[in-house]
């Protein structure tokens, strides 16, 4: 009697150490979208890029002052360096979204895809599809949620040993990382522009 073969399943890659702690802290920012000051701008490209470069200013002497203690202690500085970075980025996301007149229809997975789409594009493919002028994007179900966390986890710890390094050479080291967040928060604004300038349709929760 023939035996019938089961399905094969889909297996993730294993996490990389300290992948874990990473997707939690990125959790925290699926939660809830920041409110913003901001009213709907004439000319939103131009004020958009004005606070892009604000915010990138910040991120850069946050990361960089994290940066400035040396060896094992500024490893142990590196996540809530990349926390502080990553909010003043939420916040960024959420002043963009109402000068361009979206802040009402923002969601946390707008703000996530905004974050990571440029350093972790595979972790947050399932958020966002672009079909010509317009953005779908998908609210993201509690398993949806634990995937992307996990994606976007195991990409930046990649990241993570590199920057780490630097935490031996002190000034220099913090000039190198307060220049990755500037940049890094430079492409989130442009990823935010992008994606605000189109039509966005949100859809339903999966259940």
């Amino acid at each position: 009697m023939a035996t019938r073969k089961k399905p094969a399943t889909k297996v993730e890659p294993p996490a990389e150490p300290g992948s874990h702690l990473i997707g939690q802290a990125i959790l925290s920012l699926v939660g809830q979208v920041p409110s913003s000051k901001e009213r709907k701008s004439q000319t939103p490209a131009d004020d958009a890029r004005k606070k892009a470069n604000t915010a990138a200013a910040r991120a850069a002497l946050t990361a960089g002052a994290l940066a400035l203690p040396p060896g094992f202690v500024g490893w142990l500085t590196i996540l809530p360096e990349m926390v502080g970075v990553w909010k003043i980025q939420k916040q960024l996301v959420a002043d963009m979204a109402a000068l361009y007149g979206k802040q009402s229809t923002l969601t946390p997975e707008q703000v996530v895809y905004c974050l990571f789409q440029h350093t972790a594009a595979q972790g947050v493919r399932d958020l966002v599809v672009r079909v010509g002028q317009r953005t779908l994007v998908r609210r993201a179900s509690p398993l949806l949620i634990r995937t992307l966390t996990r994606r976007i986890g195991t990409k930046l710890t990649q990241r993570v040993l590199g920057r780490g390094a630097a935490r031996w050479l002190p000034i220099v080291g913090a000039v190198g990382v307060g220049a990755y967040a500037y940049v890094d928060t430079a492409q989130v604004a442009a990823t935010a522009i992008d994606l605000f300038e189109g039509v966005i349709e949100v859809e339903a929760v999966e259940r």
